[in-house]
């Protein structure tokens, strides 16, 4: 997997919001699914639903862009952690933390097959738990 494989993540959560012709085709297997655990309780998602929530994402806000902080792999498993910054509508000037995340998936063919999703609400953070 190697390289490549860390790439296929990353390149998923920084392309999803920039509705590029295939994005998920590029990235996401067919019969993908997301179990993503966040703030309003637990959600499993299938590849129409991540799609549903991209187009979604794309209504509210007028940019979202992903602050990568570490990627992991192990084996067939590729984790991600990293923090989505946003521009709203209502303010466009001013980007601010919406949401820190800890994704693991496993790849198949290529393309993300089964993910697990962990996700808090954003606030202001100082320093990298890495740094």
């Amino acid at each position: 997997m190697g390289v490549k494989s860390k790439e296929i993540v990353e390149n998923f959560y920084i392309s999803l919001f920039k509705d590029e012709k295939g994005t998920l085709d590029n990235y996401l297997h067919p019969n993908a699914t997301l179990s993503w655990y966040g703030t309003t309780g637990f959600k499993k998602l299938d590849f129409k639903e991540i799609l549903k929530l991209r187009d979604d994402l794309g209504k509210n806000f007028e940019s979202l862009k992903p602050e990568v902080e570490k990627i992991v792999e192990e084996g067939h498993q590729i984790a991600i952690q990293f923090t989505y910054h946003v521009e709203t509508i209502e303010n466009p000037d001013e980007e601010m933390p919406l949401a820190h995340f800890m994704a693991i998936w496993e790849l198949k063919d290529n393309k993300l097959f089964k993910g697990v999703q962990i996700s808090q609400l954003g606030e202001e953070v100082d320093e990298s738990p890495w740094a």
